[in-house]
């Protein structure tokens, strides 16, 4: 499948999906053709007026160097001194996942599509390409400075080195805030599946130590009034259905009863991060950014902007991260309470060299998600004019530690979970049997002493597998 690009309006999270995770291929459209080479065409008039007109005239990055450099005109002699090559590929360390590099490509495009970048066509039609070739190594680590020029960079310098790029599409390459919004769709891709999984499984654990549907009861809608709350009770409810008749007479555990309002606090943050992603991966993000004639005339314009500093990228990165460890931390007492719970606790915990001691793995994997939880504050770093960072790339690295630690944790649960319902000779509810059926096929019914690590290990993996949906996810992912 290939996704035809015509316009920004086409970059979406499901495009992101589709050509990041999937392995499609991207064309662009002949509208999209037209109007990349009307813009390039125009942006050169638009200069030559400019120069005419005032030939010591500061066009960022095309008449001037870029950074510090930005505030003197080049000499004829600087400009034939100018490298050819992007100059900014410095940045090194552990390499993104495959389909991270993918996105940030298609993301690239946001600013191409509809002329503002002022290449031309070949160039674009290059960008493209690269999503049918075995991409660059593009480093997770080392992007401390004012906007993406170090990632990008990386990136696109085999593509500087190969094309005799204008001054002006050197800077389109390497400006603006692609990589923000890639970074910021695979984690709002991501939530999506983890958020699925964490109200199967914990759903699964309610079910198991037979707690009490009131707690998710419809009358409760509208007593709290929230959309994502609502979500999550429906959904709590349609995976119990038809489970088993006889429930707790007594309240059940906090750790159960806050399920609705946890889980609508991640539902809410997943809303959150996949509307920032959306409208990151339209903005036209780039600087200098040329704004065609048809919107400026009579020769269009070219605007210095900070577009490639996109702040909503970490903040919701980081929400998103937080829910995530809110979860490894629900998911550790809801082990502890499927091992002390008396439905429960004689089927799992009835002596200490069995199934108990997974309530400590399930402690160390809801420490280490507290640990890296955090918010993402803009860093001091930087000199000069680039005196701020930009922080996406460090809010992806912590929301992915997070994630990663999302499911080992409910792969306890489920674990033990499953095991109380054999134990017990009960079968699941319709809506969790295939969850069940899938935990144990990595977990199968423990019935004397065994190393539980490996299998918990494949069971997590298993998870990990359903969040990704078969993308690319052995590095750093």
């Amino acid at each position: 499948m290939t996704l035809r690009l015509a316009t920004r309006a086409d970059l979406s999270l499901d495009a992101v999906r589709r050509v990041a995770w999937d392995g499609d291929g991207v064309e662009l459209a002949e509208a999209a053709v037209e109007r990349i080479d009307a813009c390039h065409a125009a942006f050169a008039a638009f200069v030559a007026a400019r120069l005419a007109e005032d030939p010591g005239a500061l066009i960022y990055g095309t008449t001037t160097a870029p950074g510090d450099g930005a505030a003197v005109a080049l000499t004829a002699e600087a400009q034939a001194r100018r490298p050819t090559r992007l100059w900014t590929a410095h940045s090194f360390g552990e390499p993104l996942p495959e389909r991270v590099v993918r996105a940030i490509v298609l993301a690239r495009l946001a600013n191409v599509v509809e002329g503002h970048a002022a290449v031309r066509i070949d160039v674009a039609r290059a960008v493209v390409a690269m999503l049918d070739e075995p991409l660059p190594e593009v480093p997770a680590d080392g992007n401390g400075g004012s906007g993406e020029i170090l990632a990008l960079g990386r990136l696109f310098y085999d593509l500087s080195a190969r094309m005799e790029l204008e001054p002006k599409e050197r800077m389109a390459l390497i400006n603006g805030s692609p990589c923000a919004a890639a970074l910021l769709s695979d984690v709002a891709l991501a939530g999506r599946g983890r958020l699925a999984l964490a109200e199967a499984v914990l759903a699964l654990a309610a079910e198991a130590v037979h707690a009490p549907l009131e707690a998710y009861a419809e009358d409760l809608e509208a007593l709290w009034g929230d959309e994502h709350e609502t979500a999550a009770l429906r959904s709590l409810r349609a995976l119990l259905a038809d489970g088993a008749p006889d429930r707790q007479a007594h309240q059940g555990a906090v750790s159960l009863r806050i399920l609705p309002r946890v889980l609508g606090q991640a539902r809410r943050a997943q809303a959150a991060a996949e509307r920032a992603a959306e409208i990151s991966l339209r903005s036209v993000t780039d600087n200098p950014v040329f704004v065609p004639p048809d919107v400026h005339p009579p020769l269009g314009t070219v605007i210095s902007t900070g577009g490639y500093h996109d702040a909503r990228a970490p903040a919701a990165m980081d929400a998103l991260a937080t829910t995530w460890a809110d979860l490894c931390q629900l998911a550790a007492r809801v082990t502890d309470k499927l091992l002390q719970h008396p439905a429960t606790a004689p089927l799992l915990a009835r002596d200490e060299w069995t199934m108990k001691p997974l309530h400590m793995v399930a402690t160390g994997w809801a420490e280490e998600a507290r640990r890296h939880a955090g918010a993402t504050i803009l860093s001091l770093g930087g000199f000069g004019q680039n005196d701020v960072p930009s922080m996406s790339f460090l809010a992806w690295r912590r929301a992915d530690a997070v994630g990663r630690c999302v499911e080992p944790a409910l792969a306890i649960v489920a674990a033990l979970a499953a095991q109380a319902l054999h134990a017990d000779g009960r079968p699941a509810p319709p809506a969790l049997a295939g969850l069940v059926d899938e935990v144990r096929a990595a977990v199968p019914p423990v019935d004397g002493v065994r190393p539980l690590g490996p299998d918990a290990e494949a069971l997590a993996a298993a998870f990990r597998a359903r969040v990704f949906g078969g993308a690319g996810v052995t590095t750093r992912a």
